[in-house]
């Protein structure tokens, strides 16, 4: 057998590997948000935001000993995260209707 060569067998993780990631999602999600013009492109943004806050309820719940209410606060979010996006693409589709576009800054008024 020859030598082995590469990552080693058992990496580990800890809650700062998973805080990193999350941190780095979360600011991904906020420069989406304040740099887009396009709806569909924020709501991209606060569904990283979203996703973020779910990955670091299951890993302080992991490292805290309690996976359960990780889960259920994920759980939570998660449903949150699609009736949020339900209901602002619907407000998108609305607004594409009435304004003819979908550039927040063009969007003036919400008068119907």
């Amino acid at each position: 057998m020859g030598k082995h060569i590469g990552l080693p067998l058992h990496i580990m993780v800890t809650l700062q590997s998973y805080l990193t990631v999350t941190a780095i999602l979360f600011t991904f999600g906020l420069y989406n948000v304040i740099t887009r013009k396009n709806a569909v492109g924020i709501l991209m943004g606060v569904e990283l935001i979203l996703n973020a806050a779910s990955i670091n309820m299951v890993a302080f719940a992991h490292f805290n000993g309690n996976q359960v209410a990780g889960s259920l606060f994920s759980l939570f979010l998660i449903v949150l995260a699609a009736s949020e996006a339900a209901v602002a693409l619907a407000i998108v589709v609305s607004i594409y209707r009435q304004f003819h576009t979908i550039d927040a800054d063009e969007v003036v008024t919400l008068k119907g």
